[in-house]
């Protein structure tokens, strides 16, 4: 059944590529929750060899270049405006727009190219290089991004792409080789940085059970969560702490979950509600280490942490930094010593052994299981003497 599946797939894909060849045809991106529409005119096929050269890739530019594109680039545009989407989330909708005009699993570099064509002609400065029959796709990025192979030209950062589609491959020692073809109006740099979050598709919602114990009371949650919203950061890098601890949650998760904190910790003032939401991170959750979850270092945004079944000290430390963010809006800094991360958060009346950084005074508040029952204001006693280095330190412009 399977087997009959796949080939069923397979066939619609090529049904596809072939109506693009003969009469145009429709492209649909059912990913975000209002489906992505557009006509691909016939003209847009072009031909990469499955052994392609520079050169291949060269005649494919000069050939895409003379067809009606236009209306694909111009679509893709207009929906990234609508929706607001940042562009690691545009980059999404890119990749589902090139699997349909040209799978990725029939022509690897071909379905490569229409990806790099497509955020070229968006205005990124993206760029193709080949390295033994593999296509390497990079893009102008100047954050501090980790965990993917990058190379400098002129000055400036390019982040490769597709590097997951190569595994175990070091391009240090296979140095890749640049395909020139200039693009004028690419000179836009890509961000990771993710500070909306689109609708998903409502069908692929799920509840998952959340639970833990505060002060002898058992408290239950019903997250909302999407499997898309997941699917769509299943990639996503390294990226810096006060990128990664800021990405938003969806509507969905936001509206199941943050109300009913906000419930629960009525009545609590200040210092116990953050508690409240300490014990709720670090309890609520299943521990294990990245490297025996994902098999490499892997930092989840809050969302994910929420939908994971498994989390670290540094997804913990994200999780609690939005709740307490979101409903206190408190200054607070991240501690980053040589194998763990933790919070500590100013109030207006320090609580146990402070912290000081930058003239202000913080209390150490652990969201991570520990050997000890640590309070607010405690460090585990593994720590009290390992340096550590403030790695990120947020200050509200304004109290909610």
């Amino acid at each position: 059944m399977r087997a009959l599946s796949g080939f069923l797939l397979t066939l619609y894909f090529a049904v596809c590529f072939t109506a693009v060849k003969g009469q145009g045809q429709q492209v649909r991106v059912d990913f975000y929750k209002d489906p992505f529409l557009v006509t691909v005119d016939r003209s847009v096929a072009v031909d990469i060899p499955q052994q392609f050269t520079a050169a291949s890739f060269k005649k494919g530019y000069t050939d895409l270049s003379a067809a009606k594109y236009q209306p694909v680039i111009d679509s893709l545009l207009a929906y990234k405006a609508e929706h607001q989407l940042n562009d690691w989330l545009y980059y999404q909708l890119i990749r589902r727009v090139a699997q349909q005009i040209s799978p990725k699993e029939d022509n690897y570099g071909q379905y490569t190219f229409y990806k790099w064509f497509m955020l070229s002609k968006s205005g990124y400065d993206a760029r193709l290089a080949i390295s033994h029959q593999k296509v390497i796709f990079y893009v102008y990025n100047n954050e501090d991004i980790s965990d993917i192979p990058y190379f400098m030209v002129d000055g400036k950062q390019f982040v490769c792409l597709n590097i997951h589609d190569y595994a175990n491959t070091n391009l240090n020692d296979d140095p890749p080789v640049p395909v020139s073809i200039p693009i004028a109006a690419a000179t836009k740099a890509f961000s990771y940085k993710v500070t909306l979050m689109p609708d998903f598709k409502p069908e692929n919602a799920i509840e998952k059970d959340v639970s833990f114990v505060y002060d002898r009371k058992q408290y239950h949650f019903k997250v909302k969560l999407n499997t898309d919203q997941q699917k769509a950061f299943t990639n996503y890098p390294g990226v810096s702490f006060e990128t990664y601890f800021n990405i938003p949650l969806s509507k969905e998760t936001y509206g199941s979950l943050i109300p009913l904190l906000k419930r629960n910790m009525k009545g609590m003032d200040e210092k116990k509600g953050v508690d409240y939401l300490m014990r709720f991170t670090r309890y609520a959750f299943l521990y294990e280490n990245d490297n025996d979850n994902f098999g490499k270092e892997k930092r989840l945004s809050p969302g994910e942490t929420l939908a994971s079944n498994y989390s670290d000290c540094d997804d913990r430390a994200a999780l609690f930094f939005y709740l307490v963010k979101e409903i206190y809006n408190l200054p607070m800094i991240a501690l980053l010593y040589p194998t763990h991360i933790t919070m500590a958060v100013e109030f207006s009346k320090p609580i146990g052994d402070p912290i000081v950084y930058n003239g202000k005074t913080y209390s150490v508040c652990e969201p991570t299981p520990q050997a000890e029952n640590l309070g607010i204001g405690q460090m585990s006693a593994k720590l009290k003497n390992t340096p550590y280095h403030v790695v990120y330190a947020y200050e509200p412009l304004n109290k909610l």
